[in-house]
């Protein structure tokens, strides 16, 4: 009977499936009174049923794990004294002040107060942000190292989280359910069936002769072929550090034609470096870098953590500093071996020692570079530069001409970068075409455009910001050491190395287990029809018409089968490291 029924309701709601002839099938063999033929068939039905959901899986509560994210409390300031309020009770205009270490709760504009912002979990750039007054910060930034107040902008439910959270909610909802392989086949399938079924009835008058031939017509190929190979390809995937979250990702993964591909933390290792250092004349690099990084280890800052890395990463020992005073966003300043070192900004230099402006002028040069730098003074004068970058990922020389070669036709990269580091990632990688300076919702647009064009598309991305995208894309695939949590939840794959260069390997295991599954089906039902032609002639009674059929299902079980096997690792990356490519900032030098 659930058999029967789910056919039914699948059938009421316009669905034309594979099961119809199986449920046909249950049906006369119950009212022939052929029992063991409709058992076999039952077998048949909800093994595969099994098979199915196994493979496929159930997606988690994506949008109520960012929901859970999402700041509670805010300190409204009233008459000077903040006061702990919920977030939903703060309207524009208010003003509130954000500590060390929270999340800003809502769209705000800096007032008062100095300090670094990380805005990574809405843009991917890895960079923070300095903050001071007159900056406008979107909710979900984090504050980093000084004290805020800021202007409320817009109330929390229409800030740019909430338009996160809405945006990976709409795009779940309004995803079209997948048409399996299976059910494409059985739309010629099952009319073929049902009228060689009453031919045979017709013409021989023979009520279980007809029966017969719906046993062994029961498209079990159709049923087991498509998730015994989906599951073999899932495990092969696995075992490239792979992981699908269901089986209808991997099936549509293999009709992906346009791959779309975020920037930061995907294509770029997602972090600052050391990309140059660049000594005044009294200088040589290691010895700036050394006294840089003795002062820098007294500061917290994500950038003062990288110059101390690169010191040391050369084999330099930073020396020990005292009398450290920073400026939280600006600079760092104390005494190192007795000389007096700041490292900062533009604005934090020329502040502390007014006319070393053209000194730094004259180190800057006028490249006109966009390029994020500290600069160094040591005993009041211009000592050199520290440039930062962001680096191409070491293994994707080749990848655009890769999944060229797989059939996918266009490349795209987008990007919350500006624009002219968008572009220099691309040029890197070999990509044609990207689009910097996007939002959450600028990336969702351009996937819906492009699936609304009848495009089947990719998209990878490792970002909180990603999350809407990919959820939006007809495939998506997070890397799962960058947004984590809700990364994850809302892509359809997840690649548990930080190797963008494995989504050529996934897409070539996608297609390889199609082939094998569509193989399979057609084999299957060749047979199939040689025994309905054996059954509509009397010379296969339904007992044995569905012992026929289950050794049919043997052989496409094991046909299915070989999608998890196969040698090598179809999406090989290379060795060579591209050059470091410079990220932006408002604020760069």
């Amino acid at each position: 009977m659930p058999v029967v029924w789910s056919t039914v309701r699948g059938a009421a709601a316009g669905r034309f499936a594979a099961d119809l002839v199986a449920s046909f099938a249950i049906v006369g063999s119950v009212l022939l009174v052929q029992p063991l033929a409709g058992l076999v068939v039952v077998l048949m039905q909800t093994g595969g049923e099994a098979l199915e959901r196994y493979a496929e899986g159930r997606a988690s509560a994506a949008v109520r794990e960012l929901e859970a994210a999402a700041p509670r409390i805010a300190h409204q300031l009233e008459r000077g004294e903040p006061r702990d309020v919920a977030v939903d009770a703060v309207k524009v205009g208010d003003l509130i002040l954000v500590r060390p270490g929270e999340l800003i709760p809502c769209d705000v504009e800096v007032v008062d107060g100095s300090s670094s912002v990380d805005t990574s979990r809405l843009t991917g750039e890895p960079m923070p942000v300095p903050a001071r007054p007159g900056s406008r910060f979107l909710s979900g930034s984090l504050n980093l190292d000084g004290v805020l107040k800021a202007r409320v902008l817009a109330p929390a439910g229409e800030s740019q989280y909430a338009r996160i959270v809405e945006l990976v909610r709409s795009a779940q909802a309004s995803k079209s359910p997948l048409q399996r392989l299976a059910d494409r086949y059985a739309v010629w399938f099952t009319p073929l069936t049902l009228v060689v079924c009453g031919a045979t009835w017709a013409l021989s008058g023979d009520p279980v002769r007809a029966l017969a031939v719906l046993v062994v017509a029961t498209p079990c190929p159709l049923i087991l072929a498509t998730p015994v190979a989906i599951i073999g390809g899932i495990n092969r995937a696995a075992r490239h550090g792979i992981i699908f979250r269901h089986g209808g990702a991997l099936e549509q993964l293999g009709q992906v034609n346009v791959a779309i591909f975020d920037k930061t933390g995907t294509l770029t290792v997602g972090h600052p470096e050391v990309a140059q250092v660049i000594p005044a004349r009294l200088f040589s690099a290691d010895e700036l870098l050394r006294l840089a990084a003795g002062v820098e280890q007294g500061s917290g800052h994500p950038l003062a953590r990288t110059v101390v890395g690169a010191a040391r990463a050369r084999g330099l020992v930073p020396p020990e500093s005292r009398d450290i005073v920073e400026a939280p966003g600006q600079g760092v300043g104390g005494r190192v071996e007795g000389r007096e070192v700041a490292v900062g900004g533009w604005d934090y230099l020329t502040a502390r020692y007014p006319g070393i402006d053209q000194e730094l002028q004259a180190l800057r040069g006028s490249d006109g570079r966009a390029a994020l730098r500290a600069f160094v003074a040591v005993d009041g004068q211009a000592a050199g530069i520290i440039e930062y970058a962001d680096r191409v990922r070491p293994e994707l020389e080749g990848l655009v001409a890769r999944l060229r070669a797989l059939g996918l036709r266009r490349v795209v990269l987008l990007s919350g970068d500006d624009q002219a580091n968008t572009d220099a990632v691309a040029r890197a990688i070999g990509i044609e075409e990207a689009h910097g300076q996007l939002l959450p919702e600028d990336k969702v647009a351009h996937v819906r455009r492009l699936v609304k064009a009848g495009e089947k598309v990719l998209m990878v991305g490792d970002g909180t910001n990603d999350a809407p995208a990919l959820s939006s894309a007809t495939v998506g695939i997070a890397l799962a050491s960058g947004g984590g949590g809700i990364t994850a939840e809302a892509a359809d794959a997840v690649l548990l190395a930080d190797d963008p260069s494995r989504v050529v390997t996934a897409i070539a295991i996608s297609r390889r287990t199609l082939g094998l599954a569509r193989q399979s089906i057609w084999v299957g039902l060749g047979l199939s029809a040689c025994a309905m032609a054996a059954a509509s002639l009397g010379y296969v009674p339904p007992t044995l018409g569905a012992l026929l059929q289950e050794a049919i299902d043997v052989g496409v079980i094991l046909n299915a089968l070989r999608a998890a096997t196969g040698r090598g690792d179809t999406g090989g990356g290379v060795t060579a490291v591209p050059p470091p490519v410079p990220v932006s900032r408002q604020t760069a030098a």
